[in-house]
């Protein structure tokens, strides 16, 4: 049975355009797999905290050797990291903030990039954990950023650096863009991001 992981890492809620297509994507997905699990990390709900001294000092101390702080520290982490391993399927959605993705997803990144657990150094360099999983980015914006401004794009390519520094190299994106030229261009953007879901869906 396979398990698909839904991150959530838009701060808009119920108004969120890259949930929604999201939330689209993984009903998709689920149809082709019938069966398949669903676990559903909202981020804007249940944000993760954001990694202070106590997460950076236990990484380096051994389990027996944390203060309590450290321990619980390392707890949401490792459970973020296990949602991780346990998926066969990674869906990940941020709206594009300040040309990056949201701070609460970039949070989640900041948990689950373990070294010992989603990644290894070795004398050749780093070595990603988590070969073999297809993950999808869903990302809306505002404004344009896949044609001449894709200088400015800072969301995307991070995540695939940081998916393929963990292991995951099989990686598709589905972009909801333009959505603030007006009505009609969001209703475009939405129509070919919900185009697109389906066309990935039926590919997986």
């Amino acid at each position: 049975m396979s398990s698909i992981l839904l991150v959530r890492g838009s701060t808009r809620g119920d108004d969120s355009l890259s949930t929604k297509i999201a939330l689209q994507l993984v009903d998709e997905l689920q149809k082709k797999a019938p069966g398949s699990t669903v676990v559903d990390r909202d981020l804007s709900a249940n944000p993760l905290p954001h990694i202070g001294s106590d997460f950076s000092s236990a990484i380096r101390l051994a389990p027996a050797d944390r203060t309590p702080a450290q321990a619980e520290a390392i707890a949401v982490s490792d459970a973020a990291v296990d949602e991780l391993l346990a998926a066969d399927t990674i869906v990940l959605s941020s709206g594009f903030i300040n040309f990056g993705i949201s701070s609460i997803l970039k949070s989640w990144v900041d948990h689950v990039a373990r070294a010992g657990r989603t990644f290894n150094y070795t004398e050749n360099g780093p070595v990603g954990l988590l070969k073999g999983k297809k993950a999808y980015l869903v990302i809306a914006s505002g404004g344009i950023y896949s044609g001449d401004a894709a200088a400015l794009d800072f969301a995307e390519p991070y995540l695939r650096r940081v998916l393929n520094f963990i292991g995951i190299t099989d990686i598709e994106a589905i972009r909801i863009e333009g959505v603030a030229y007006g009505p009609e261009a969001a209703e475009k953007a939405i129509g070919a991001a919900q185009a697109r879901a389906q066309e990935l869906a039926k590919a997986a």
